[in-house]
């Protein structure tokens, strides 16, 4: 965002001085995951425009002096960074909206393999673990690959920014305003706190204060990484709406100076790894008005198997990763009908019933409740009974699944996977390609617990209230502070 106003006020600058801020950027590789869990690219809209989908990571990295300094925690210095802000930027693909979707450091993902493309190191696949792991098991691209994995959102690019980046970028943009509605001071008797002191109302934070609201946790309402994400929103918000309406950047000199900083506090892909690149994502940024920029949080609910750990909330979650996934203005305010795709018959004509071999997989577990027993040996019945003779269900498998999906593994096998769909009255949307399959594969899922009918759950575009949704342009938004942690 940051970008957005700088590199094209420094569009003026000449050659020798792009080189200059070329060599300033750090790349990482994108996705060192394993090319089974990418998600597939979004589809393009009928004028041919795709959307963006960028991650945006904070590192909480205590590798150098400025680092630990600022970070404290001294017995953690030098050993593996952890992602301990993790936002999904998502830019529509007509470029009139974004949307921002923050995942609280402490929820409990799937994190899959990854390979370290440096030392080539292989970091095996882990179940219920926190997601701010991730940093440290390769780089920013481990973080890539878990989000793909848990949202099914093909992101294109990741930005990744550290203690001492965002002090400096603070500095360089010159304050931005935050409010708290008392006054304020985050510092506990057992030395819990970022150390941050405000007075009631709004103020201009730059610099180390700026750092320590982002890192605020003890001191805003329930003392949860849930409300340090909430601070987080309103402090993008207010840079955003800053940087547009800061009449002292269109000094060449300060922008200069913030082109010199953003490019030497971040880490980006390849994708983004020269100035140029940065340029036309700049100008695609440029385009969304600060009106429809959404700031939300991924819906959670607390682990019942690990205490202060989060998950994904059943529903809400799926539900928001969808509407992105979709290209779905969180906002409300799309004028353009839902985009939600639907599945074209193949090409390749579905094999008589009787031949059609599908394996039925019990997915009915959630993180709230067991899995029903039997679903798998009920429909797969259900099917032979239907004429798939060759339906078999395998009950050794015990899977997750929000809603009910076919899955194939190649185009040859796209006609069957269709034919039990229909069969089954499951939505054309639930047939997806995936390498993770041998054959076709039907996982009942978790939105059909009972019964051999199904019915499509309802569904709306309306974004969950549990995203706790809060707009680019307003500036009302005033963090409530924690009454122990006032003076």
């Amino acid at each position: 965002m940051v970008l957005a106003v700088v590199i094209l006020g420094t569009a003026g600058a000449g050659y020798l001085y792009y080189q200059h801020l070329n060599a300033n950027i750090k790349k990482k590789a994108l996705n060192i995951g394993d090319k089974k869990d990418r998600a597939a690219k979004g589809k393009a809209n009928a004028a041919g425009q795709t959307p963006l989908n960028i991650l945006l990571i904070g590192s909480d990295a205590r590798d150098s002096k400025e680092n630990q300094k600022l970070g404290g925690a001294k017995d953690t210095f030098n050993t593996a960074p952890r992602a301990d802000v993790q936002m999904l930027l998502h830019v529509s693909a007509d470029r009139s909206n974004m949307s921002v979707v923050s995942m609280p450091r402490d929820t409990l993902v799937s994190i899959p393999k990854c390979t370290d493309p440096d030392s080539g190191k292989v970091y095996g696949a882990l179940t219920s673990a926190i997601t701010n792991d991730s940093l440290g098991r390769g780089g920013p691209g481990c973080t890539v690959a878990t989000w793909e994995k848990l949202t099914d959102i093909h992101i294109d690019h990741f930005m990744m920014i550290d203690f001492a980046g965002v002090v400096s970028m603070a500095d360089a943009i010159g304050g931005v305003p935050v409010c708290v509605d008392a006054n304020v001071y985050s510092k506990s008797s057992d030395g819990h706190g970022s150390g941050l002191k405000l007075k009631k109302g709004t103020t201009y934070v730059k610099g180390v204060q700026a750092l320590q609201w982002l890192r605020t946790r003890y001191g805003f309402e329930d003392n949860t990484d849930i409300a340090r994400a909430k601070a987080q929103h309103q402090y993008m918000n207010a840079m955003v709406r800053q940087l547009r309406e800061n009449a002292t950047l269109g000094n060449p000199n300060e922008l200069r100076k913030l082109a010199e900083t953003a490019t030497k506090a971040l880490t980006v892909d390849d994708g983004l790894g020269t100035v140029a690149k940065l340029y036309d994502l700049s100008k695609e940024l440029k385009k969304v008005p600060t009106k429809r920029i959404t700031m939300t949080t991924m819906p959670w609910q607390y682990s019942t198997t690990n205490s202060g750990r989060v998950v994904p909330r059943p529903g809400d979650a799926q539900k928001l990763f969808r509407l992105v996934r979709e290209d779905i203005a969180l906002d409300g305010k799309d004028k353009k009908k839902s985009t939600r795709t639907t599945t074209t018959p193949s090409s390749d004509p579905a094999a008589a019933d009787d031949k059609i071999a599908v394996q039925v997989q019990n997915g009915t577990r959630s993180s709230t409740q067991l899995a029903v027993t039997g679903r798998a040996r009920t429909i797969a019945q259900l099917l032979v009974g239907k004429g798939f003779t060759e339906a078999v269900a395998d009950t050794a498998t015990i899977l997750s699944e929000e809603k009910t999906v076919i899955r194939y593994p190649s185009a040859d096998l796209e006609g069957d996977a269709q034919r039990i769909a229909k069969s089954l009255g499951i939505q054309m949307s639930s047939v997806k390609k995936s390498t993770e399959v041998s054959g076709v594969t039907l996982v009942v899922g978790a939105d059909w617990r009972s019964g051999t009918k199904y019915t499509a759950p309802a569904d709306d575009d309306q974004t969950p209230a549990s995203a706790q949704v809060i707009n680019g342009s307003d500036k009302k938004q005033c963090m409530h502070v924690n009454p122990n942690y006032t003076w």
